[in-house]
């Protein structure tokens, strides 16, 4: 069907292949281009600005560590399960320990680690906003308490934050077996604080502008609260919810790195401090992919969401992007 419609009308179709694929790659030749003739006329004390083929050589030299350090953590469980079998082979009755690897991370660790923390942080303050964001967009009066605080600390700096939340986290996470590293807590909770808001004003405003005409369809059909907010309120407020989402998450990616570069907590903002702090000739090229990568994951993440907004949202007639 999708070959017969190309023939059909090829001119159009292929007018419609060219700004889908042609036009973005001329775009990210052209960036490239800029930015290896102005990275050549870029000298700091660590060298030359890197250009896109020194950045890309980095990039390598980092798949390589990574699977450097993966080959040593297996030789090292492998030296351990053989000098357990031949502990319990003397001594059946033996105690052995199984200690868990404590290499150093790599740059996909980092990355691991800071998607696990972003989620988990995106997802407690989405949990926290929406609830929040449906009760004051359908209150008035809770509306009015709450917009106040709402606006006094929606632009209060992560770097304002991370400071108190560390002390706080310190002083009450206390225990001798933790589940979770302090450091994990700690960003996690930073996170949370920053990017609630955008999906709880949006998700406010999305609920207090439903039509008059829905609500009151739902009082002649004598709806209970609860059937009125699954059936009336949230399809109705989707699209407004899912702007502030995304807007959260990507708040919340951008707070992330800031908070591991200045608590030093794993991750990526650690890596790109920690390659800064480093001062090698290679140092800036490191740091460049990491920022790539940073933006790329930021992208991905944004088109998850939309993709989600898409599946979700009652209308699919409605131009999302």
């Amino acid at each position: 069907m999708g070959l017969s419609r190309f023939i059909e009308n090829p001119k159009a179709n292929f007018s419609q292949l060219g700004k889908s694929l042609l036009i973005p790659l001329i775009g990210l030749l052209i960036f490239l281009f800029i930015w290896e003739i102005g990275a050549k006329s870029v000298h700091t004390s660590l060298g030359t600005f890197p250009g896109p083929a020194a950045v890309y050589q980095q990039s390598i030299t980092l798949i390589e560590e990574h699977k450097a350090e993966r080959a040593k953590e297996v030789k090292f469980h492998e030296r351990q399960e053989l000098r357990n079998a031949k502990k319990l082979e003397k001594n059946p009755d033996a105690t052995v320990k199984v200690r868990p690897y404590t290499g150093k991370p790599t740059f996909f660790d980092q990355i691991l680690t800071s998607l696990i923390t972003v989620l988990a942080g995106f997802i407690i303050a989405s949990l926290i906003a929406i609830p929040a964001g449906i009760l004051i967009g359908l209150n008035g009066t809770l509306y009015s308490a709450f917009n106040p605080l709402i606006q006094l600390f929606k632009p209060v700096s992560p770097l304002a934050w991370l400071p108190l939340v560390t002390m706080v986290v310190s002083a009450v996470y206390v225990s001798k077996d933790p589940m979770f590293a302090k450091s994990f807590i700690t960003s996690l909770i930073t996170v949370s604080l920053c990017s609630l808001w955008p999906t709880l004003l949006n998700t406010a405003v999305g609920v207090s502008s439903i039509s008059k005409d829905l609500q009151n369809v739902s009082q002649v059909l004598r709806l209970n609260w609860l059937t009125h907010i699954i059936k009336i309120v949230l399809p109705s407020a989707i699209p407004m919810m899912f702007t502030g989402l995304r807007l959260s998450l990507g708040i919340a990616w951008m707070v992330l790195i800031a908070a591991e570069m200045l608590a030093q907590n794993p991750g990526l903002g650690k890596f790109v401090w920690d390659e800064f702090q480093n001062g090698s000739s290679n140092s800036l090229g490191r740091i460049m992919v990491a920022v790539l990568i940073i933006g790329l994951i930021g992208f991905l993440l944004d088109r998850c969401m939309l993709f989600l907004q898409r599946k979700m949202s009652w209308d699919k007639t409605v131009i999302l992007r």
